[in-house]
């Protein structure tokens, strides 16, 4: 018996203040049940980053069509290959780097900034008056948005091992849905002046940045995911 207890205390973690990580182990170590809190956060984190990404393509022919740089129909397609591909090359040159900033300050100012970051670059992408403006937003928006990476270290954190598998099946459904809901989203919402005039009058500001409403959308989105981020473990 003594035996065993000295083995308890040898074994027993301690945990000390202001340290990001002994608090998520510790509550970890507690709680037994999965947190549908801590799950529907991780849900809506990763559908906010998913919906930027696949929104953009039912309309994105017709956007580079507007802005007047192909000099012919069939250069389209690589200027929407260029514009498609600015979000994804931001990521790749800065993922690194937000996977070492959300090991030395915690996960969550990195998701924190990265759902601000959705929330303002969507909206300037809505805004674009020329092509390159439209990859600029797009490009920073890929470089400043590192929630992905914070987001699977959370579900091997903040689950005991046995649940660890509940969380990152999570986070994979939470981006497949958002690869669905994106695309109607876009085209439903593009063009609304031509779609629904009777909502939207012609020479409107809806008419003037046709492409606004489904990044207004996304944002408007993002800011809830913001709000329930208070509830993010450190």
């Amino acid at each position: 018996m003594e035996d065993e207890n000295v083995r308890d205390a040898l074994l027993k973690k301690n945990y000390y203040e202001n340290c990001p990580g002994c608090k998520v182990d510790k509550a970890k170590e507690l709680k037994n049940d999965v947190s549908f809190i801590n799950l529907f956060n991780i849900w809506t984190v990763i559908l906010c980053s998913s919906l930027p990404v696949s929104s953009l393509s039912p309309y994105i022919y017709f956007m580079i069509r507007d802005f007047n740089i192909a000099e012919r129909e069939e250069d389209i397609s690589a200027y929407a290959g260029y514009l498609g591909s600015a979000f994804m090359f931001g990521r790749s040159l800065t993922s690194l780097v937000w996977g070492v900033v959300a090991d030395r300050y915690g996960r969550k100012p990195v998701v924190i900034f990265g759902v601000i970051s959705v929330i303002i670059f969507n909206i300037l992408f809505g805004l674009s008056t020329s092509f390159w403006m439209a990859v600029a937003t797009r490009f920073f928006l890929g470089c400043l948005n590192g929630s992905l990476g914070p987001m699977k270290a959370y579900c091997s954190e903040i689950f005991r091992e046995e649940k660890q598998g509940l969380g990152l099946s999570t986070l994979s459904a939470a981006w497949g849905i958002g690869l669905i809901i994106g695309p109607p989203l876009g085209g439903y919402l593009a063009q609304p002046a031509v779609k629904y005039p009777h909502l939207f009058p012609k020479d409107s500001f809806w008419d003037k940045f046709p492409y606004f409403l489904p990044s207004l959308s996304i944002s408007a989105f993002a800011f809830v995911v913001l709000i329930a981020c208070i509830w993010l473990p450190v």
